[in-house]
C-alpha cells in the first residue's frame, strides 16, 4: 500500500510522497505527516548488522513510493560525500557515547538529510520537468548544507535567509563564499525567528508560492525529518550490540525540534530508545514546555550555541499533533491561539514518558567543553556541549546514554578558544574559506522585501 501524507491541520486531501516533498509546508499552513508510522520492531535483529546506507533503505522505504533499487541508488550517492566510512561514527567518552553527525561536506548534522534531499529534488524534477526555487531559513548550519546540496543542480535555485551578525564566522563564510549563479544569500536584519516567520508567511501566500515554484529545504519539509530517523536506529542498535543493554537513552541539543522529532518517530517505529533527553540553551521554550506544559514565546537570547537561539520551534506542531490524539481541529485551535498570544498550555507537564528535558547556559557550556578536552582530549562544539551537560543529569546505569554531536567544533572556533584557552579547533575545509570572495545581500526583516528580491532574481 502506498503511503499518503496528511496535514497537521487537516485542510488538504492526502498526497503522495513526491507531492509532499515538493510541497514543503502544507497548503493549509500546517505540516505534513504520514497517515501511519511503519513499525520495524520485529526486524531489529536483522537491521543490526547493516551499514548506514543499507539501514537507510530499510527505514525510508516504507514511507516512499520509490522502487527499492532507485531509493538505494539515491541513498548510496547521497553518502559518498562523507569523509568517514561509517557515516555517523560513535565515540565513547567516560560515561556516554557521542554520535558524530558532522562528517558530511559542511561539517554539520544537516548534511545527513540535505545531501539526500538535494538528490531527491533532482530526481523528481527529472521525471516531472519544471524548476524549483528553494527558500530556506537558517540559524547557522541548514543554510550551508542546503547550498551544498543544491549548488549547480539543473532546474534549481536556492535562497537562504540568515540572521545578520548572529551566526558564527565559519557558518557565514560557508554560505557566502559559494558564488554559483543559482545560490542567493540574504542576511536579514533580525533574529532567526524573524527569518523563519517570513519564510512561513511567504509559503502561506499560495499565489506567490505557485507562481514562483517555491519549495523548502528546511525541516518543515517532511523528507528532511525522515532522513534523520536513520541515525537514531543506527546508533541505538550499535550501542545495544556493544553493551548488551535492552535499551538506550539519546540526548539531543535542540532548537527547532526537527532533530528530536526524528528521534520521536524512531521510537514510534520500534527503535530501542527508552528516553529522549531534550537539551536547550538559554532559549528554553521547549525544555520549559516539557517540564511545565506551557509553551510560551520569549525574547531570543544570543548565545555561544547560535543554532539553538530559537524561541518558536517550527517542528513542534508535528509533535503537538500526536500529543492531542491526532486531532487536526485541536492543533489548528492551539496554533491559532499561540500565533495570537505567544502562549499555549495543555494543562499538565508536556510530552509523554519518553521525554525528559533540561536547559544549559553559556557558562556551563564553556565549562563542559573545557573539562571534556582536559580530561578526555576530545573537543565538543558548543551545541553538543549543551547536550553533554544536560545528558549528565539524566544518566542511567541500565540504559547507556548517546549524545548527538551536531557540528564539527571548528565551526565555532571562537567559543572553543574561549573555553580551552588555545586555538585548537580547525578543519582544513574551513581554514581554506578565509580570504575568499563572498556574496551576500542585506535585507530588512520584511516579508515583502524578500518576496520582491526573489521575484527579481527569478525574473533575471
Amino acid at each position: 500500500m502506498t503511503m499518503k501524507y496528511i496535514s497537521t491541520r487537516g485542510g488538504i486531501e492526502p498526497v503522495s510522497f513526491e507531492d509532499a516533498v515538493m510541497m514543503g509546508q502544507s497548503r493549509d499552513g500546517g505540516l505534513l505527516l504520514p497517515e501511519s508510522v511503519p513499525s520495524l520492531a520485529s526486524r531489529l535483529d536483522s537491521l543490526r548488522a547493516l551499514s548506514y546506507p543499507e539501514l537507510a533503505v530499510e527505514v525510508l522505504h516504507g514511507y516512499t513510493d520509490m522502487p527499492r533499487a532507485a531509493l538505494q541508488d539515491l541513498i548510496t550517492r547521497s553518502y559518498t560525500t562523507f569523509d568517514n566510512s561509517e557515516i555517523t561514527p560513535l565515540k565513547r567518552l567516560d560515561n556516554m557515547f557521542v554520535l558524530e553527525l558532522f562528517h558530511g561536506p559542511t561539517l554539520a548534522f544537516k548534511d545527513l538529510a540535505l545531501q539526500f534531499l538535494g538528490r531527491l529534488f533532482e530526481s523528481i524534477l527529472a521525471s516531472r520537468g519544471g524548476e524549483l526555487n528553494i527558500l530556506t531559513a537558517t540559524s547557522g548550519d541548514t543554510g550551508s548544507a542546503a547550498i551544498s546540496a543544491a549548488r549547480g543542480r539543473d532546474g534549481m535555485r536556492i535562497f537562504v535567509l540568515h540572521p545578520h551578525g548572529r551566526i558564527s564566522r565559519s557558518q557565514e563564510l560557508q554560505m557566502t563564499s559559494v558564488l554559483d549563479s543559482n545560490v542567493h544569500n540574504l542576511a536579514i536584519e533580525g533574529t532567526f525567528d524573524d527569518c523563519q516567520g517570513m519564510l512561513k508567511g511567504i509559503f502561506n501566500d499560495l499565489a506567490f508560492k505557485d507562481r514562483h515554484q517555491l519549495g523548502s529545504a528546511n525541516s518543515i519539509n517532511w523528507a528532511r525529518v525522515l532522513a534523520q530517523v536513520v541515525y537514531y536506529f543506527y546508533a541505538a542498535l550499535r550501542v545495544q550490540r556493544e553493551t548488551g543493554a535492552a535499551g538506550v537513552r539519546v540526548t539531543v541539543p535542540t532548537g527547532n525540534f526537527g532533530n528530536i522529532f526524528a528521534g520521536f518517530l524512531a521510537v514510534r517505529m520500534g527503535a530501542p530508545i527508552r528516553k529522549l533527553v531534550l537539551a536547550t540553551n538559554e532559549n528554553d521554550i521547549l525544555s520549559r514546555f516539557f517540564n511545565t506544559g506551557v509553551y510560551q514565546r520569549g525574547d531570543v537570547h544570543a548565545t555561544i550555541s547560535p543554532s539553538m537561539d530559537i524561541q518558536v520551534a517550527s517542528n513542534f506542531e508535528r509533535y503537538l499533533y500526536y500529543l492531542v490524539g491526532e486531532d487536526p481541529k485541536r492543533v489548528t485551535e492551539l496554533m491559532a491561539g499561540f500565533a495570537e498570544t505567544g502562549n499555549m498550555s495543555i494543562g499538565h507537564p508536556g510530552g509523554d514518558d519518553k521525554f525528559v528535558a533540561g536547559a544549559g547556559n553559556s557558562e556551563r557550556t564553556l565549562s563542559t567543553i573545557r573539562e571534556t578536552y582536559a580530561q578526555q582530549a576530545y573537543l565538543l562544539d558548543p551545541h553538543t556541549a549543551v547536550g553533554v551537560d544536560v545528558a549528565a543529569q539524566h544518566l542511567s546505569a541500565e540504559e547507556p546514554m548517546i549524545c548527538l554531536a551536531t557540528a564539527h567544533p571548528a565551526k565555532f572556533g571562537e567559543a572553543i578558544r574561549e573555553a580551552v584557552g588555545v586555538d585548537v579547533a580547525h578543519h582544513p575545509d574551513l581554514d581554506a574559506l578565509e580570504g575568499r570572495e563572498t556574496r551576500v545581500d542585506v535585507l530588512p526583516a520584511d516579508g515583502d522585501a524578500v518576496k520582491k528580491y526573489i521575484a527579481e532574481k527569478i525574473g533575471e
